[in-house]
């Protein structure tokens, strides 16, 4: 019996001491909530930005249909390519159709949007839990860890609002035509584009954390680069929870990038191992 207490006691610190590192996030992410509310209008803007129709898309189409009028000018009369250069922007609102729920939109953009702003409270008490098991060597890296892990969130989310939300909305409202018009609902609306804010944060975080795995010598290049197509599989499993293919396809291709980043970050900043100087043999020591 005092043998399976002696197991369960450190079980319940450990669990009472993430209990006080979870209390202390959600706090700050609360206060980062109340902080954030008055930027979550401008982000809500942001976001329904291309929406209009107008995105960074619409001026690599100006310049490659600028080269199909210089070089082949027939196809370009025949699609009528000036058409869609010169189409107006459209203003598509978004709608809902419940009480309260543009305030409960807003509550989640401020929730994101404060959750961001106190990453580095975040990190810091994810990296407080496990400085038990670190090295005073290890412990110093704090610092590092935690802006390198703030960074490369932030990364991850402005790439994904900046360069994947106009593909997957412009992708969506090229099927628009006579009798078939977009009609987005705010709550479908944002709540897709908080999720995959944090799928993209959370995918450019893979690098930072297979160098603390691979510092401990949990994880190494040789065990990573092999496996590759596993890498490949998961990244698809993953990206399938998406409803449509498109954006289990941007899904899937950054997550896969992200693993053969980390395989080199392995490689680079893995733990090394020492070789042991090999042994002097019987006669030689009897010499």
């Amino acid at each position: 019996m005092s043998e399976d207490k002696e197991k369960v006691a450190p079980f319940i610190e450990h669990l009472v001491e993430l209990r006080k590192r979870l209390v202390i996030i959600v706090v700050a992410v609360v206060i980062g909530m109340g902080v954030a509310w008055n930027f979550s209008g401008p982000v809500l803007t942001f976001v329904e930005k291309p929406l209009t129709g107008k995105t960074y898309l619409t001026e690599i189409k100006k310049i490659v249909y600028a080269k199909v009028k210089e070089r082949a000018p027939q196809l370009y009369t025949r699609y009528k390519l000036d058409q869609e250069i010169n189409a107006p922007e459209k203003k598509r609102p978004l709608n809902y159709s419940a009480p309260l729920e543009p305030f409960f939109i807003q509550c989640k953009i401020s929730m994101l949007l404060g959750f961001v702003l106190v990453l580095p409270v975040v990190f810091l008490q994810l990296w407080m839990f496990i400085a038990p098991g670190l090295t005073r060597k290890e412990r110093r890296m704090v610092i590092p860890f935690i802006t390198a892990a703030t960074i490369t969130f932030c990364i991850g989310a402005m790439f994904f609002l900046i360069v994947i939300w106009p593909v997957i909305i412009n992708f969506s409202l090229s099927y628009e035509a006579e009798g078939l018009q977009s009609w987005f609902n705010i709550s479908s609306y944002i709540n897709f584009c908080l999720r995959l804010i944090l799928i993209f944060g959370l995918i450019f975080e893979l690098p930072i954390l297979t160098l603390i795995l691979s510092r401990f010598g949990i994880v190494s290049y040789k065990i990573l680069a092999p496996k590759r197509k596993y890498a490949l599989l998961a990244s698809a499993i993953v990206a399938a929870f998406h409803a449509d293919l498109i954006t289990m396809f941007v899904i899937m291709l950054p997550m896969y990038m992200m693993y053969e980043i980390s395989i080199w970050v392995a490689l680079i900043f893995g733990k090394k191992k020492v070789i042991a100087p090999p042994e002097p043999e019987e006669g030689a020591t009897a010499a």
